[in-house]
């Protein structure tokens, strides 16, 4: 018993550790794209000099959010594989006699497993949605946006005014390929811990556990 309150201190502690990451990456991507705005917003002031800064921030931008969201997606495998290892322990709690053991109910339905159970602590359950609600989610959906304006931009600088629709167009393709490429790299992810669809967990500040 001394030894398995021990893994769940420890296991706790981790969780809470890929919480706080996951928000610091979040924060700190989200600092970078503002400041990088409010720096184009002065640097427009010259259509040459905007350009150049533009083609020179925003790709900039797009690797640290693809850098970002691959190392959210590995905290949030990590926090659910955390939490279905609380799960398998607090599955041990109740074996306990009948007097102690109704402290430990289970998170999700009795019939769950542990990763179930893990979800359901998130409020969470087995969805090919579910992944949507993630912080690397969150993050991957903004980078595509960014991405998919700086195509837009490109085109225009390439075309001329007359390119707005055409570049409209080409940048939304392009956002929607970034963000469904994330989804499929998150869902790949989540089954190697799951072998079900896109289980992921939640990711924000104030949040039980992670993603």
């Amino acid at each position: 018993m001394s030894a398995l309150v021990t893994e769940h201190f420890v296991l706790q502690a981790a969780a809470s550790t890929t919480v706080s990451e996951a928000a610091g990456r979040a924060a700190l991507y989200l600092s970078v794209l503002s400041s990088s705005l409010v720096a184009m917003g002065f640097a427009s002031q010259s259509a040459h000099r905007f350009a150049l800064f533009a083609v020179t921030v925003i790709p900039a931008v797009v690797v640290l959010g693809l850098f970002t969201t691959a190392r959210l997606v590995d905290t949030g495998v990590q926090n659910v594989a955390f939490l279905a290892g609380i799960a398998r322990i607090r599955g041990y709690y109740r074996t306990l006699p009948a007097g102690d053991a109704q402290y430990f109910a289970p998170w999700g339905q009795p019939s769950q497993d542990e990763i179930g159970q893990a979800l359901a602590s998130l409020s969470r359950t087995r969805s090919a949605l579910t992944g949507l609600g993630t912080t690397a989610a969150m993050v991957a959906a903004i980078n595509s946006i960014v991405a998919g304006i700086g195509v837009v931009l490109a085109v225009i600088q390439a075309t001329g005014p007359g390119g707005t629709v055409a570049g409209a167009l080409t940048g939304a393709v392009i956002g929607a390929v970034f963000f469904g490429g994330f989804l499929t790299y998150q869902n790949r992810r989540y089954k190697t811990i799951t072998g079900n669809s896109t289980p992921a967990a939640s990711a924000g500040p104030g949040e039980k556990g992670q993603a």
